[in-house]
């Protein structure tokens, strides 16, 4: 199979780039002419030699939604680029699978539309995104009880004022800590002092009434920490994310968002099915050190001019720059996730409602679920309906079929037997490496610079949210032009 690569290189001579920054640089570099390249996944084609002596200006790896922001901003200034990715499909931990008619996205995912770097980056409307309710059902002592949004949904706020999820103190604390957090900015929140994510709502002054059946769930489902030891910083910038925009999901799925940011990008830029080896470093006849070359995995070749930007998961990273002389980093355990997937028909769901359910008890293995059909329609087929579970953990000494059993017998506790039982089995996802743990102590501003012409970029270098992805591949690519800068004007 031999497949096309990159956008050629329209440069034909030394070159200049205009950089669009609040530094208001002016950059040259030189870039070797190349027209199209043809890369072969046979490690013996005839490409491999005539490979390795290409070059391109940018090569970045991973095409998650770092990576896909790095390319973004690397074609917006014009410079030229090639974006690798392993798998068979744009996303990283962003995609979603269309089994039997239905949309499956990998894992328990929402949109909020807050996100500051996804509005710049993201055109909403053709997304066509889908709102939940802006709140929770939750479950707890036996019944149902709601905690609204008292601003969209003042009535069922209320209502709910004296429910058994927490004292009317404690929804008082709800809004003070919502203006608290809207009068600080980004950049003040993620450098705040921190603790975990549990002690600060005690600090506040909530009660393990509204701590133990909603939070707990809420956070915990976002965090995948029930435990909720992530750090207060990633708490406070989603509350304030919450308080300013909604929980969406789009209408053809969660891949939704980096197809829109691929097909952003110029014909060829992006080569699927490209696994990279390693990240080698060599010096010149002169013994100067070089710009990284990328060896991918069938053995070929490929030479940055500019720089090398890693846009994947922090394990792989460690793998990719093994032997290099890098400070070592204690990684500590990741985030994971099981979501489990039903169909059913419409009339045997027991809601029309786009709302969440959290597991308030403290007792199953059930943190929260939705019927995503309920949000977006478009999530299956007419007359169908799609039951969404998700799990905190692994649960890795449990097979698929028990787990999907477990959850069935959870579930007709909350909905009846004889509804829950007719739910059909569609396919369980298993997330090792949901997100990266974010417990204190936390660094979410790191620099992106590894070393000279190689940065890193993903959701652990900042907050791990989507905006946070988003956000570190932009920095990624302003590091790499400042480090290139020859002229300053």
């Amino acid at each position: 199979m031999t497949l096309t690569l990159v956008h050629p290189l329209p440069f034909s001579s030394p070159s200049h780039f205009s950089l669009s920054s609040p530094n208001n640089f002016s950059i040259r570099f030189k870039l070797q002419a190349s027209s199209s390249l043809q890369l072969s996944s046979n490690p013996k084609s005839s490409n491999s030699q005539y490979l390795s002596h290409q070059k391109t200006g940018v090569i970045v790896v991973g095409a998650g939604l770092a990576g896909l922001a790095a390319a973004n901003r690397l074609y917006s200034e014009n410079i030229p680029f090639l974006l690798l990715e392993a798998s068979d499909g744009v996303g990283g931990r962003v995609r979603t699978d269309v089994v039997d008619g239905f949309l499956l996205d990998r894992g328990f995912q929402i949109f909020i539309t807050a996100y500051p770097e996804a509005q710049k980056l993201l055109d909403y409307q053709a997304l066509d995104l889908q709102k939940f309710y802006s709140g929770a059902r939750i479950y707890f002592d036996g019944q149902f009880h709601t905690v609204a949004d008292p601003i969209r949904h003042f009535w069922d706020s209320l209502k709910s004022l004296t429910n058994p999820i927490g004292s009317i103190l404690d929804k008082l604390l709800i809004g003070l800590t919502r203006i608290q957090v809207l009068t600080k900015s980004d950049a003040e929140i993620l450098s705040a002092n921190e603790v975990t994510t549990v002690d600060l709502l005690r600090n506040i002054g909530f009660s393990d009434s509204i701590i133990g059946p909603f939070f707990r769930p809420f956070f915990g489902g976002i965090f995948f920490d029930r435990e909720l030891q992530t750090t207060s910083r990633l708490f406070d910038f989603i509350f304030k994310c919450l308080a300013l925009g909604d929980n969406t999901l789009p209408a053809k799925g969660i891949v939704a968002i980096p197809n829109q940011l691929a097909a952003k990008l110029p014909p060829n830029s992006i080569l699927l099915n490209t696994r990279v080896a390693s990240i080698d470093f060599h010096e010149s006849s002169s013994g100067e050190i070089t710009t990284p070359r990328v060896r991918l995995e069938n053995g070929e070749i490929l030479q940055s001019e500019i720089g090398v930007i890693l846009a994947v998961e922090e394990p792989e990273v460690d793998k990719l720059l093994a032997g290099r002389n890098i400070k070592p980093v204690q990684r500590k355990p990741p985030r994971s996730t099981v979501c489990i997937y039903f169909s059913a028909d419409r009339d045997s769901i027991p809601v029309e409602d786009p709302v969440l359910f959290l597991n308030g008890s403290g007792k199953g293995i059930v943190n929260n679920m939705f019927f995503a059909t309920n949000v977006a329609p478009s999530y299956g087929p007419p007359g169908k309906a799609l039951v969404s579970v998700s799990l905190i953990g692994l649960f890795e000494d449990v097979s698929d079929d028990d787990l999907s059993r477990e959850i069935v017998q959870e579930l007709s506790g909350w909905f009846g037997d004889s509804m829950v039982k007719s739910w059909k089995y569609l396919r369980t996802y298993r997330i090792g490496f949901a997100q990266p743990n974010q417990c204190p102590p936390t660094d979410l501003k790191k620099n992106s610079r590894v070393e000279s012409d190689l940065y890193l970029c993903g959701d652990y270098m900042t907050s791990a949210t989507f905006d946070g992805a988003l956000v570190s591949g932009r920095k990624a690519v302003e590091a790499l032009l400042k480090e290139r800068v020859f002229t300053r004007v």
